[in-house]
């Protein structure tokens, strides 16, 4: 089992209103993504990879899902979490990612 990984990085939320729901989302950084993509080990479902997020003082747990267009990923960010922290799309946010 690969060690316990900690990243910190600012990023955009954003709105994918294609779906019936919309759906908000935080694309990983480039670098964070190579980083996490080297050290993460077995993935699951979808190749997706269990993290636990916070963006102030609000965390959860998710999961980051691949996105093979930037070679990234896309962390979700649910309703309940963009309205603790108070956050909406377009907003600029700081970001910390816990794995393992």
């Amino acid at each position: 089992m690969p060690p316990e990984q900690r990243y910190q990085f600012d990023a955009e939320l954003w709105l994918y209103a294609a779906a019936r729901a919309p759906w908000h989302f935080i694309t990983i950084p480039a670098d964070v993504a190579s980083q996490i993509r080297f050290m993460a080990g077995k993935t699951r479902g979808f190749g997706s990879i269990r993290v636990r997020a916070r963006i102030g003082e609000t965390s959860w747990a998710t999961s980051l899902f691949p996105d093979k267009a930037t070679g990234s990923y896309f962390l979700p960010v649910k309703a309940d979490v963009r309205r603790r922290a108070a956050i909406a799309a377009g907003d600029r946010v700081s970001v910390e990612l816990l794995i393992g």
